[in-house]
């Protein structure tokens, strides 16, 4: 005798179609309202700047979002492209030789710049590969991005024993934008192949969102794999 399936009341209908509508959305909300806020923002910082005679909402008397963001798009572009010839980089080097003999602005300028360069280069491997290591203690395992080896004075320091280490980045859950620099042993990293965006989604979500995984099975060559033909076969 085969027990009968359970029947959903109208009140739990009514509930599961409302968690169904919720997770469509709740991504699709957030996402939009993102986007505007960022678009505002942007507005907020340029659209002051602009004369008003090249502002469209003085001529059609209705604010368009995205102007200041879109002029301060085509601005960055154009100031990269001076910047690539003779007398742009002239002017740059002239800006930053003003900026180096200011004692507070020198030193932000300064690091902003390296921590840019370094993210931006195109052949730079930091924060592009993910890894976990033991922590807060052995058998626990925390998610990190792989900053790039340890460098300057602390490798001299850290590398004596002939342990390469490597800095990694320990961010939190839900909010991965703080978090802890440490260096480790490479030996100590279990090096993954989630990308940076697929960790970052595993944090944000509290472990909720995995990555899909499909382990690769190396082929097998040589004589075990004549081993395997033949017991098939038999």
């Amino acid at each position: 005798m085969t027990d009968s399936p359970e029947r959903i009341s109208m009140a739990g209908r009514v509930r599961n179609n409302f968690l169904t509508g919720l997770i469509i959305c709740a991504p699709l909300a957030i996402t939009v309202w993102l986007t505007f806020t960022f678009i505002d923002w942007a507005d907020s910082w340029v659209t002051p700047y602009l004369p008003q005679r090249y502002n469209p909402a003085y001529y059609f008397d209705v604010t368009i979002p995205g102007t200041g963001l879109l002029i301060a798009v085509v601005f960055i572009t154009i100031v990269g492209f001076l910047g690539k010839n003779l007398i742009g980089r002239s002017i740059v080097n002239f800006g930053e030789s003003i900026l180096q003999r200011m004692p507070l602005i020198r030193t932000v300028y300064k690091s902003v710049k390296q921590i840019l360069e370094t993210v931006l280069r195109e052949q730079s491997t930091s924060f592009k590969k993910c890894g976990l290591i033991e922590f807060p203690s052995a058998g626990s395992w925390a998610l990190v991005f792989i900053a790039g080896d340890a460098q300057g004075e602390i490798a001299a320091k850290l590398n004596k024993d002939g342990e390469e280490m490597v800095a990694v980045f320990m961010p939190p859950t839900p909010v991965p934008t703080a978090g802890f620099l440490m260096f480790v042993p490479k030996s100590k990293i279990v090096m993954l192949e989630m990308t940076p965006e697929e960790g970052a989604k595993l944090l944000i979500s509290g472990g909720l969102i995995a990555p899909d995984y499909t382990p690769v099975t190396p082929a097998l060559t040589g004589p075990d794999a004549g081993e395997k033909v033949t017991q098939g076969r038999t």
